[in-house]
C-alpha cells in the first residue's frame, strides 16, 4: 500500500471490476479518457487478465479513501510505457466515484504517484496526455507541479468534435526542488 494523508494506493482486485464497469459506462466519467466507447463486464474481465500479464510497475492500482473506518474505492491510476534506460514514464489517472470528485483526491494521488515514481521507481521524467476541455485534471497537474510541454492540435475526435491534447511533465530535479 501506498499511503498519503486521505487516500491510499493498493493493487486492483478482480472483485473491483464491477466498479471500474459500472464507472467506465458513465459518461461523464468517460469525457476524458482515452475511451469512446462503453466497456462490458467481460471486457473489463479480460483487461483485467491482460493487466496482470504486465510488469508489476505498470500494472494500476486501485484509488481508496477513508469511510468510516473502512476503506472505499473510488479510482484507478498508474504507469504506463516505462522506458527503464530513458528513466520516464507516463501517468493515467480517473476517480469513477463523482461523489469523490473536487475534494483534492486527484491532487494527492498525483503527488503519490509522483513520489513513487521519482523515489522508489528511480524515475526522471514523468509525463502525462490531457485533452484541452479536462480543466480539473489541468489544474491538477499544474497544481502539482506539471510543466505545459507541448499541444498536439486537433488530436482526438470526441463528442463531435476535434480536440487538442497537451503534453505535460515533471522532471526529478524540480520534484527534488519542490520538496525541499
Amino acid at each position: 500500500m501506498i499511503y498519503g494523508d486521505r487516500v491510499r494506493l493498493r493493487a486492483d482486485e478482480r472483485a473491483d471490476i464491477s466498479l471500474f464497469t459500472q464507472w467506465l459506462n458513465d459518461p461523464e466519467v468517460r469525457q476524458h479518457l482515452s475511451m469512446y466507447l462503453p466497456v462490458s463486464l467481460v471486457g473489463e474481465e479480460q483487461w483485467f487478465e491482460n493487466m496482470l500479464k504486465q510488469p508489476r510497475e505498470e500494472q494500476p492500482l486501485g484509488i481508496e479513501v477513508r469511510d468510516g473506518d473502512n476503506w472505499k474505492l473510488i479510482g484507478n491510476c498508474g504507469f504506463m510505457n516505462i522506458d527503464w534506460q530513458s528513466r520516464h514514464a507516463e501517468i493515467g489517472l480517473f476517480i469513477g466515484d463523482k461523489s469523490c470528485w473536487d475534494r483534492g483526491n486527484g491532487s494527492e494521488v498525483t503527488r503519490l504517484m509522483l513520489k513513487h515514481g521519482f523515489e522508489t521507481l528511480n524515475l526522471n521524467r514523468i509525463y502525462l496526455r490531457v485533452h484541452e476541455q479536462n480543466k480539473r485534471g489541468i489544474y491538477v497537474y499544474e497544481k502539482v507541479g506539471f510543466v505545459h510541454e507541448g499541444r498536439h492540435r486537433q488530436e482526438i475526435y470526441q463528442s463531435g468534435q476535434y480536440q487538442d491534447v497537451l503534453y505535460m511533465s515533471v522532471l526529478r530535479s524540480e520534484w527534488d526542488a519542490s520538496q525541499a
